[in-house]
């Protein structure tokens, strides 16, 4: 990449972050500076990140905790490695008994959409292959805010108090009394700077320092997850959490202009930013011309029509994959691309809950890494005296027997999140994210453009102004997206709309290495903060 680092082509809230020794980005301060500490202290890469991770689920709970799921893109000792934590669907779960319950598509809360969280388990894989310290050091930060308490922060705030309001219509069953229980100050979220704490939440957090996160799979919390699951009719048990081994996979990439994009195979849909940038090399993009953003909406429709109607659990993917990234399809789909809106299949997007955090310690090993709850704080159930929210990932499965992505016992579902990375010539250029379910391939896909073919800096490419394709020829766009630009695409028969949630537009992250510096920018859409050594 030929950034001009010093230079700012385009207008950025702040400037890009230079460090030797290490860096930490991610969208909350507090757990910045934990992984900061743990580089500071004699860990790796991998370390803070996991320090980081740990300290979201405290600090950030309005889009992970520790019934969530995780993705990782590692680069360590000058080799690429992926790791899949995601879980699959309760062994005794099927679309018949699903639709003898009455209903006819997986509902967003309760037992039914909590598939077997595979979090925990990928930071023992990652601690156990790659760590340099003891485990137990690296939830220290989060078990001391989860104790001592920490103030709320502005965007934690806000969307607190959005899913609190949510949650208060919806949730109206005694298995959710422990969330508003967990998760409210005297009725209500905490307000920015407010003081939030849970003794629970700490002890959780002690108990899987101590057993390396064993204790969530097969010990006394794995108890406790079954209980109150048996309770209230959900369909996981502590035999389905024993069973759960998370699983190291081969990223999968596609050359892009000289450079190497890396994402995680499916079940993640890392896979449409691939199939979009495969069919945008086949066309100019430069920051001058207002044609590359209909060409760019016009590839990740075409993307997305199709990861959304194969990706899956890649075991049922059969060759698919392979076929689908293949230049010669690119090619094939790009001639699709006209001078006016198409309308491909499609199918209506949604919002979700996710962090993003990317690392890099004095060695050059870095990390990209992703967890979530999905759609915030996920199902809205809190496991009795643990502080543990579970997620509703299951919500993507489909109960129709003839799609792809069908609900089955012991299968993962379609997943939104999605870590991605950088190299060119077999060497790390560095990862990069932007969280936010549907949200996160496109913003992949802005991210690389801005850095590649508008050679911006990294914070520069987040600060720029994005645009989010939700259905048919539906645009989403930020208030400072140029009215020139948004006149162009209405004439190319986009249906442009504005809008004023910054939460539609994603939340990212980016590190890369330029020799021995590392250059990072965070997200002006959050509390985004980078730490640096």
């Amino acid at each position: 990449m030929k950034f001009n680092y010093f230079e700012h082509k385009y207008p950025s809230r702040r400037n890009v972050m230079f460090a030797k020794n290490g860096m930490v980005s991610t969208t909350q301060p507090l757990a910045a500076e934990a992984g900061l500490g743990i580089l500071k202290k004699g860990g790796n890469a991998v370390d803070a990140a996991i320090a980081t991770a740990a300290s979201l689920t405290v600090l950030e709970p309005t889009s992970n905790g520790l019934g969530g799921d995780g993705f990782a893109i590692i680069w360590y000792e000058d080799e690429l490695y992926g790791l899949n934590a995601s879980g699959w669907a309760p062994s005794n779960i099927s679309i018949d008994k699903v639709k003898n319950l009455g209903y006819n598509t997986i509902p967003k809360y309760g037992f039914i959409p909590v598939t077997i969280p595979g979090m925990l388990y990928g930071w023992r894989e990652m601690s156990n292959r790659f760590g340099k310290l003891p485990f137990e050091d690296l939830l220290l930060p989060a078990i001391h805010y989860a104790r001592e308490g920490y103030p709320v922060s502005p965007t934690v705030s806000y969307n607190w108090n959005k899913a609190f309001k949510l949650y208060k219509k919806q949730l109206k069953g005694r298995e959710f009394d422990e969330w508003f229980k967990t998760f409210s100050i005297e009725g209500r979220a905490p307000k920015p700077g407010e003081i939030w704490s849970s003794k629970e939440l700490s002890y959780t957090l002690e108990e899987l320092a101590k057993s390396k996160c064993l204790s969530f799979y097969e010990g006394d919390i794995a108890d406790k997850i079954d209980k109150f699951s048996r309770e209230y009719g959900g369909f996981i048990t502590k035999k389905d959490l024993k069973t759960y081994r998370p699983e190291w996979v081969r990223p999968i990439s596609v050359n892009y202009r000289g450079y190497d994009i890396w994402e995680l195979p499916p079940n993640t849909h890392g896979m449409v930013v691939l199939l979009a940038l495969n069919i945008l090399k086949n066309f100019d993009i430069n920051i001058d011309s207002l044609q590359s953003y209909h060409y760019m909406i016009e590839a990740m429709k075409l993307a997305y029509a199709d990861g959304l109607y194969y990706i899956t659990d890649t075991r049922e993917m059969g060759d698919n994959l392979k076929y689908l990234l293949d230049d010669n399809y690119a090619l094939s789909r790009s001639k699709l691309i006209g001078n006016k809106a198409i309308l491909p299949k499609y199918s209506a997007l949604n919002n979700g809950g996710t962090v993003y955090l990317a690392t890099g310690d004095k060695y050059g090993n870095m990390v990209s890494y992703i967890q979530s709850n999905f759609m915030g704080f996920g199902s809205g159930l809190v496991v009795p005296k643990t502080g543990i929210s579970l997620h509703n990932r299951g919500y993507t499965f489909s109960l129709n027997d003839k799609d792809y992505n069908r609900l089955a016992p012991n299968k993962k579902t379609y997943h939104t999140i999605i870590p991605g990375f950088i190299t060119k010539e077999g060497k790390a250029l560095g990862p990069f994210g932007v969280m936010g379910a549907y949200m996160q391939p496109q913003g992949h896909l802005q991210s690389i453009v801005n850095m590649i073919d508008f050679n911006l800096n990294p914070q520069e490419a987040l600060d720029k102004y994005r645009w989010q394709w939700i259905k048919e020829k539906e645009v989403l766009v930020e208030e400072d997206f140029p009215k020139h630009i948004a006149d162009f695409l209405i004439k190319k028969g986009h249906n442009i709309r504005y809008s004023k949630d910054i939460g539609s537009f994603g939340r990212g992250q980016i590190i890369l290495r330029d020799a021995k510096t590392y250059i990072g920018g965070t997200e002006k859409r959050a509390d985004g903060h980078i730490a640096v050594w």
